[in-house]
C-alpha cells in the first residue's frame, strides 16, 4: 500500500515523524495507531498490522513518540502523560488534513495509552488493544536494579531491549498517578482486547483486568502461540485482519465521504501490482486480483473466482429457501464450484446450443453437499431445485452487457 510521510508538532512543540499507510481511492475509515514502549512507527508489529488494515481500506496513521524513532526531542523529557498528548496532536492532524480517527489501535503500553485518551476523541467509535497492560506502571518492571538509582538519584540510564535509555524521576511519578481503570470505565467506545496468552512481558491476567474494567461492547481475540512483539508476520495480520472485520461493525456507513458505494459495484486499481483491483459493494470491501502463476498478487478472487461464488452462493441460499419453506431438515448446506475452459466437442455433459460447432466453453462443474438424510425422490428434487438458482439461470441463458464510457 502507498505509505506517505508525514510530520506534525507534539506536545513540546518538536516535530514528530509520521507514516500514513492509505491505499489509493476511497478508504472506509481512519485509524490512529500507537507502538510499544521505546519502540517506534517502523517497529515489524506496526508495519505489517498498518500495512494489513490499510488493504482492508482503512487508513492509518502511526507516528514516533517524541524523542523516539526518527521524531526530534528527548525522551528524558517524555512521560505516559506526554505519549497521551503527542496521540491527541496525531488526532488533530488527521482532523486537519484527512478525517478524524474513528479507530484507536494500541499495542503493549500505546495500548494503555489509546485507552487513556479514548474518551476525549468523539470521533472515535472502537478502540483495539494489542498485548496492552492493564496499568501503566506496568512498565516499571522493566527497570530492574535501576530503579533504586532512579529514586535516589533522580535519573540513570537503563537498557531496554538492548539499547540505553535515560529515565527520569518524573517518569514514575507520572506514570504512577495514572488512574486507566475509571478511564476504560468511562471511555463509552466499542473495544476489543486481543493477547497471547503466552505473551510473557506482559501477562494474559492484564487483559482479563482490561476487560473486566469496560462496559459493553467489548470483544476478546486470543493471539494464540503469538509474542509479545507479534514477530511472526502470520500474526500481525491476523490481528489486523481481526480489527478491521471487528470494527467494521461500529464504524459502519459513518466513515466519511466514499466509504459506501451505491448504484451496482465499483472496482478501482490500487496501483498494487499489476491486477489488483479494490471492490465497493454496498458498505463491503474485497479484493480482485489474479493468481502468482498469471502475474498477480493473489490478493483476491480472480473475476472467474467471483463468478464461481456468485453460483455457489445464489445455489446455497436457493436450496435454503426451498428447505425453509418445504419445512425440511436439510442440516448444513455446502457447494463446491471449479471453473474450466474446455473444448466444446469434449464436454459430454454440457448442455447447450453450441455444441458440435467446437470451439472452448465455460464449465462450471458444481458439487452440493448436504449433511441432512435424502432419498432419491428429494435427491432429485434439490438438483432441480438448483438448477433454478437465478445465477444458474443467468449463467446458461446469458444477459445483455451495455458499456458506456464516461466523460
Amino acid at each position: 500500500m502507498p505509505i506517505d510521510r508525514v510530520t506534525f508538532k507534539g506536545h513540546s512543540g518538536h516535530d514528530l515523524a509520521a507514516r500514513l499507510d492509505v491505499r489509493e481511492g476511497p478508504h472506509l475509515a481512519t485509524a490512529l495507531f500507537a507502538h510499544c514502549f521505546t519502540c517506534s512507527k517502523d517497529i515489524a508489529a506496526a508495519r505489517r498490522v498498518s500495512s494489513e488494515l490499510s488493504r482492508q481500506g482503512i487508513a492509518v496513521l502511526r507516528f514516533d513518540f517524541t524523542g523516539l524513532g526518527a521524531s526530534d526531542g528527548e525522551f528524558a523529557n517524555t512521560n505516559f502523560s506526554s505519549n497521551c498528548e503527542d496521540l491527541v496532536r496525531a488526532a488533530a492532524w488527521l482532523r486537519d488534513n484527512l478525517e478524524a480517527p474513528t479507530i484507536l489501535i494500541g499495542h503493549s503500553l500505546g495500548g494503555a495509552a489509546v485507552l487513556g485518551i479514548a474518551a476525549s476523541l468523539p470521533e472515535v467509535k472502537a478502540v483495539a488493544t494489542i498485548g496492552a497492560p492493564a496499568d501503566a506502571d506496568h512498565v516499571v518492571h522493566n527497570f530492574g536494579a535501576d530503579l533504586d538509582r532512579i529514586e535516589s538519584e533522580g535519573e540513570a540510564e537503563v537498557s531496554l531491549a538492548g539499547r540505553p535509555f535515560r529515565i527520569r524521576r518524573q517518569f514514575l511519578e507520572d506514570i504512577r498517578s495514572q488512574e486507566l481503570g475509571e478511564r476504560i470505565r468511562s471511555m463509552r467506545k466499542a473495544l476489543m482486547v486481543l493477547h497471547s496468552p503466552v505473551d510473557d512481558v506482559v501477562g494474559i491476567d492484564n487483559a482479563a483486568a482490561i476487560f473486566t474494567a469496560a462496559r459493553h461492547p467489548k470483544s476478546f481475540v486470543s493471539l494464540d502461540k503469538a509474542d509479545h512483539l507479534l514477530s511472526r508476520p502470520e500474526d500481525a495480520i491476523y490481528a489486523a485482519q481481526i480489527i478491521a472485520a471487528w470494527a467494521g461493525r461500529y464504524i459502519g456507513r459513518e466513515t466519511g465521504e466514499g466509504a459506501e458505494h451505491s448504484g451496482g459495484v465499483l472496482v478501482a486499481e490500487t496501483n498494487e501490482g499489476r491486477f489488483q483491483n479494490f471492490v465497493l459493494s454496498g458498505r463491503h470491501r474485497m479484493f480482485a486480483d489474479e493468481p502468482e502463476a498469471v502475474g498477480g498478487m493473489d490478493s483476491g478472487p480472480s473475476p472467474y473466482d467471483y463468478m464461481s461464488i456468485a453460483l455457489a452462493a445464489c445455489t446455497s441460499m436457493t436450496l435454503r429457501m426451498y428447505a425453509d419453506r418445504k419445512k425440511l431438515d436439510l442440516g448444513k448446506i455446502q457447494v463446491t464450484v471449479d471453473h474450466a475452459k474446455v473444448h466444446l466437442d469434449d464436454c459430454t455433459d454440457c448442455a447447450t446450443e453450441n455444441a458440435g460447432t467446437g470451439g472452448k466453453i465455460d464449465r462450471f462443474e458444481r458439487k452440493i453437499s448436504i449433511d441432512g438424510t435424502l432419498d432419491s425422490a428429494l435427491r432429485a428434487k434439490m438438483l432441480e431445485i438448483a438448477d433454478k438458482c437465478p445465477v444458474h439461470r443467468t449463467l446458461e441463458h446469458g444477459g445483455a452487457v451495455v458499456t458506456r464510457l464516461k466523460d
